[in-house]
């Protein structure tokens, strides 16, 4: 459903001489440990590799969003991107796209609720080409679940949490291996046949004699390309072309020649993420410099984020989050504050080289990417989602903390979603597992889980280094006594290691009573049952690739 607005002309940028009205390319990388960049790394990190070049030269040719905070999974970050809505109220729940729960019509899927809105719906009611390219992990069961269903009109990319950056499979069906990678596009709409690599293609035998083989995100990368050199000679007309990359999530795969650039780290798993981490960074190079051969640069504004912290659960999983404390799948630092920044040509001269402190988070796209297509933000609202009796649209229009300019809203709170699902991606009920109110943040654990919060841990700056902790083992009871909460300066105290819950007792009650009045409006639907109509569509249907597979009623 397309949502109600209200024009207010076009955004104007004096600064760069550009177009009115930008191009965006929205980037976001997926498990990117806040060390993983070359910008947060000290002199004393063992490595002596420039590990992300491409990513320094953006941050410091453009504006470094210090505080941009996400969901700690996969998913629900992607659905808060997508919608413009707080995970609370859209999605908190990592589930796969094969649940179905048959009495919901709404919310009765993984993913973002269908009814609400997206940014892709927002930007093209302003006329804007919308573009796809990556994972999605928003939905898959119905067609109406797919990115070309909700407002974009190109697609390639996969729909899973993940899946093999060489085989391209994900999960079995009748004990086969089932591929997950799709295209949908002017001519053609279903699986990507055309691109499957060969079946001794693996990340142990990446030149198969007589074989095609190639790396996914080179694939996606193409893709990319693509899009960028189909608007090098068009009339003017703005693209948003989001790029959601497949690394650096697991599986620790990556060409050969990027993993012996790496030769000198003894830490098979490290060297694994400190070369995906460079491949990634090589992309980002890739498509800056893509934009300015098509001479789009100058016009375009380009965001790259995290979509949450580094997984370092256990050693295997190759992240880091060094100094913050915990990654993925927890709510301390390591597992929300993630890795941010705003660049390209159309971004104001002035914030280049800046650092923003004042808070953003994933709910805000929306609102900041409708503000510049010309869209008066006060205005827009989401009646068809209302009319479900869904929450609108929570984010904040971040256009004038991002540009420098004094007027609009400041972002004054994140909520922080949790569940009460004890698998890591399983279905639960929706939990506030804190808030931040600058300058304190309150973590609050699940009840059902003995109110402990994973990963109370800071794992050093060569993390993973041959030790055999297992960071998801190691807890923290988050509850609401004095005693045991959770309260933390974290503008004073990054590393949340000195809780203030017992000398500051009226700001600890007080963000707790705010959490209650938080968790009373949640939306917490039941996602479903793993449907075994999606392996009968995958393997009769689509050839042995997932794709939707309940009809749209």
């Amino acid at each position: 459903m397309t949502p109600a607005v209200q024009s207010s002309g076009v955004a104007n940028n004096e600064d760069t001489g550009g177009t009115t009205r930008p191009n965006i390319v929205h980037i976001l990388v997926d498990d990117f440990g806040w060390e993983q960049v070359g910008y947060h790394h000290g002199p004393e990190a063992e490595d002596v590799e420039p590990i992300t070049p491409n990513i320094d030269r953006l941050v410091s040719d453009g504006l470094e969003l210090d505080r941009f905070y996400a969901h700690k999974i996969c998913s629900p970050s992607r659905t808060s991107i997508q919608t413009g809505r707080s995970p609370i109220y859209a999605n908190v729940q990592n589930v796969k796209p094969e649940v179905v729960n048959e009495d919901d019509k709404v919310g009765g899927w993984q993913g973002a609720p269908l009814g609400m809105a997206t940014v892709a719906d927002v930007l093209k009611g302003q006329n804007y080409s919308t573009h796809f390219v990556g994972k999605w992990d928003v939905g898959m069961a119905t067609e109406s679940h797919t990115p070309y269903s909700r407002g974009y009109g190109t697609f390639f990319g996969y729909f899973h949490h993940s899946n093999d950056y060489w085989g391209q499979t994900e999960g079995k069906c009748r004990l086969k291996s089932v591929k997950d990678l799709w295209v949908h596009n002017g001519t053609f709409s279903g699986p990507a046949v055309h691109l499957a690599n060969g079946k001794h293609c693996g990340e142990n035998n990446q030149k198969p004699e007589g074989e095609v083989c190639v790396y996914e995100e080179e694939l996606l990368l193409n893709g990319v390309k693509d899009v960028i050199k189909s608007h090098e000679s068009n009339d003017g007309e703005p693209f948003f072309l989001f790029y959601s990359s497949h690394l650096t999530h697991m599986p620790l795969q990556v060409p050969e020649e990027y993993y012996n650039k790496f030769s000198h780290i003894d830490n098979d798993h490290r060297r694994r993420m400190r070369a995906m981490s460079n491949f990634f960074d090589w992309e980002v190079g890739e498509i800056v410099q893509s934009l300015k051969e098509a001479n789009l640069y100058d016009d375009t504004l380009i965001v790259l984020h995290a979509d949450n912290g580094g997984e370092i659960m256990t050693s295997f999983c190759g992240g880091n989050n060094y100094p913050l404390r915990g990654g993925k799948f927890s709510n301390f630092e390591g597992g929300i504050r993630v890795n941010a920044a705003v660049g390209g040509g159309w971004l104001p001269e002035d914030r280049r080289g800046e650092k923003e402190e004042r808070l953003v988070t994933t709910d805000d796209w929306l609102m900041t990417y409708a503000s510049i297509a010309g869209v008066d933000t006060t205005k827009l609202t989401d009646d068809g989602a209302v009319a479900l009796g869904l929450k609108d649209f929570t984010g904040v229009d971040q256009w004038g903390v991002i540009s420098g300019e004094e007027a609009g809203v400041v972002r004054e709170e994140v909520i922080i979603g949790d569940t009460t699902s004890v698998e890591f991606n399983g279905d639960g009920k929706t939990l506030v597992g804190g808030i931040i109110q600058p300058p304190y943040k309150l973590i609050l654990g699940a009840e059902n889980k003995l109110h402990r919060v994973s990963q109370d841990v800071t794992t050093p700056q060569n993390y993973p280094d041959g030790s055999d902790r297992v960071p998801e083992a190691i807890m923290r009871k988050c509850d609401r006594t004095a005693k045991h909460g959770c309260l933390f300066n974290i503008f004073e105290d990054p590393t949340e290691s000195n809780s203030l819950a017992a000398e500051l007792p009226d700001i600890f009650n007080a963000m707790l009573k705010r959490i209650d009045e938080l968790q009373e409006d949640v939306y917490s639907p039941e996602r479903g049952k793993k449907d075994g109509r999606a392996c009968e569509a995958a393997m009769d249907t689509y050839g042995g690739y997932w794709g939707p597979f309940v009809q749209d009623e």
